[in-house]
């Protein structure tokens, strides 16, 4: 394989019209370059990025194989690839001067790619981040169904979201620093939110999702306050945003979990989720090994 069927563009229109079809061949697999490239796409006009985002796809026998994308953060995002592809690539963005934070990927597409980047570079990688990916299949209402009905979130609701955004940043280990100032930049700003609500009208549960993209929806987030847990709100939300997906006319309908939770991993194989793959995230540490 030759670097040279690796094509890098920083036009996200470009890129786009040579790879946009490869990403919807497999919209529950790529959902989220989907998600990610289609907001870089409807915010191009912003160009106060000190650094553009360099999108990059594979080509060979006409097809386009494979893409990746690094965002101003420089941390890459792959589809799958194999350990032939994962070595030219890794050698390739060397070759150019690339300096890539980390990477995420699929499992195997992760590793093997952090494993050529540490050979090419010297880069040590160190796996920071677990997510697996799941497809609903037959969506099936939880029993018993807690007391109470979904209703969509509006803009009186907006300190609350965001006080439930930022617990649930803090749960999964990222940084809690939304307020109203910082929502419109924040990656749940464009996101559609519903909460779980009892028969008095309190909120107990929230669940959002993407866009849909490629005939593609994603739940994302899911969160309910730990001292509300174990009532069946998370799964009650859960279904009831996954039923607006459907009706909405999505194909395919994803979420990611965090492989090391049994509780949430079985309540979504409960309600009908299915699980694809396992993604994992490495940093690279370009000086000393980072610390446990």
């Amino acid at each position: 394989m030759r670097p040279d069927d690796w094509h890098l563009t920083e036009d996200v229109d470009e890129f786009l019209a040579r790879a946009g079809d490869f990403l919807r061949s497999r919209p529950a697999l790529h959902n989220t370059p989907l998600t990610v490239i289609e907001k870089m796409r409807t915010r191009k006009a912003d160009a106060h990025d000190a650094e553009a985002t360099v999108f990059g796809r594979l080509e060979s026998g006409g097809m386009v194989r494979a893409v990746f994308y690094r965002p101003p953060s420089r941390r890459l995002t792959l589809t799958p690839l194999s350990t032939e592809q994962a070595d030219t690539l890794a050698a390739h963005l060397a070759d150019l001067g690339h300096s890539p934070s980390g990477v995420t990927a699929d499992h195997d597409t992760a590793t093997v790619f952090a494993e050529a980047w540490q050979r090419c570079t010297g880069a040590a990688p160190v796996a920071h981040w677990w997510g697996r990916l799941y497809r609903l299949g037959n969506l099936t209402a939880p029993e018993p169904r807690p007391p109470g009905q979904g209703r969509v979130v509006d803009a009186q609701d907006r300190e609350q979201l965001i006080r439930w955004c930022n617990e649930f940043s803090a749960d999964v280990g990222e940084a809690p620093i939304l307020d109203a100032g910082s929502w419109a930049g924040s990656r749940f700003a464009d996101k559609h939110f519903t909460f779980w609500e009892t028969p008095d009208g309190t909120p107990v549960s929230v669940a959002g999702s993407t866009s849909m993209v490629g005939g593609m929806i994603r739940v994302d987030p899911v969160y309910t306050p730990a001292h509300l847990r174990g009532r069946g709100y998370a799964g009650a939300v859960t279904v009831e945003v996954s039923r607006a997906a459907l009706t909405a006319g999505a194909k395919e309908v994803v979420l990611f979990t965090n492989p090391a939770n049994p509780t949430s991993n079985a309540l979504y194989q409960r309600i009908g989720y299915v699980p694809v793959s396992d993604f994992t995230g490495y940093k690279f540490s370009y000086g000393a090994p980072e610390a446990d």
